[in-house]
């Protein structure tokens, strides 16, 4: 979508127009290659999701009725906007569908584990009670009359306590088993739920994280200040030394942000060069902190450039917005986000 606008912008022209010199034969194969890659991205959200795959997929295909090759400029720019939009909606929505499936899936692997134990409680407690009933068949066994049936009962007994070991001896082992098993998956489960909890790149917690440690204080009515920070310049860095320079300005700047934050305070990767903050104050507390982690970030970083260290100077928009009584997160996001583009608009001038 982004080179057809591109080619908009060169053209200056409306995307059909070939008759008029202002088009080509391209544009059409270009369209249908986006028409091509979209089709591709329903297909692989389905099979990604089935149960919200085929809501993107709806989606998208309204995305596709509305490309033809007469669209302006602006139609290809909202178009773009649009799908981006439904992909990064799907993607967070996809993470807390299969973070919740694996949490249930632990709390069934739970109560596998405590019917285990208490299956082997009762096994148990059936073996010592038989076990006691052929302890007092030997004691019988000793009297002196009947003794052809009484030597009778004494064997059986024997074979009837062997049998009764070696159940439990199995169930014993069976049940150890399922324990061991059931122990491997819950720790696979506990390592899945951490790598999804922490951003790859940077180490710092990853936005479906912080979101839910947002709304846990939103259900729970507790005081608290969002911070939206945006490093400014970040595409001239990628552009000007490298994207693994940005990369590296990427984790410098997350351990930076970790070094002014607060043991208390929630720190996550927003996306791409966006970082968030979660404060547990008030307002007035908030802003001194803020004031106090702008200082700290901003500065000199060394990167590993194209053409060896590069020293560059960081600056950060922020934007802050403290969680009012009955509001929704987006809401809250919203406003921090807001303030923090107001900062970048503002140091623009």
């Amino acid at each position: 979508m982004i080179s057809l606008k591109r080619y908009l912008d060169s053209t200056e022209s409306v995307i059909g127009d070939a008759g008029n010199g202002k088009g080509n034969d391209t544009l059409p194969a270009l369209i249908d290659a986006y028409r091509s890659a979209i089709v591709e991205m329903e297909n692989c959200s389905v099979d990604a999701c089935p149960v919200l795959g085929a809501e993107l997929k709806e989606s998208l295909a309204v995305v596709l009725a509305g490309l033809s090759t007469r669209l302006t400029s602006q139609d290809i720019a909202d178009l773009e906007s649009r799908v981006r939009e439904l992909l990064r909606d799907w993607g967070r929505r996809t993470a807390r569908h299969y973070q919740q499936k694996a949490g249930e899936v632990k709390q069934l692997l739970l109560v596998m584990a405590r019917t285990a134990e208490s299956v082997g409680a009762r096994d148990q407690r059936c073996a010592q009670q038989i076990q006691e009933i052929t302890t007092r068949l030997k004691t019988i066994a000793h009297l002196d009359d009947v003794t052809l049936i009484l030597a009778s009962i004494e064997a059986n007994a024997s074979e009837l306590k062997s049998s009764i070991d070696r159940m439990t001896a199995e169930g014993k082992a069976a049940i150890d088993q399922l324990r061991v098993e059931v122990s491997s998956y819950q720790v696979k489960l506990e390592e899945a739920e951490y790598i999804a909890s922490f951003d790859a790149l940077t180490g710092v917690g990853s936005r479906l994280w912080v979101e839910g440690q947002m709304q846990c204080r939103i259900e729970a009515g507790s005081v608290f200040c969002t911070v939206m920070i945006d490093i400014d310049g970040f595409k001239r860095v990628n552009d000007g030394h490298g994207h693994l320079a940005g990369d590296e300005l990427l984790k410098q700047f997350a351990i930076e942000l970790r070094s002014a934050c607060r043991s208390t305070d929630i720190i996550g990767r927003w996306g791409g060069d966006e970082f968030i903050v979660v404060v547990n104050c008030g307002l007035q507390e908030a802003q001194a902190q803020t004031d106090r982690l702008r200082d700290w970030v901003c500065g000199h970083y060394v990167l590993q450039g194209r053409a060896g260290p590069q020293t560059i100077c960081v600056n950060a928009s922020i934007g802050l917005a403290e969680f009012k009584q009955g509001e929704t997160l987006k809401s809250l996001l919203d406003r921090a986000d807001a303030q923090m583009y107001l900062q970048k608009n503002t140091s623009r001038k």
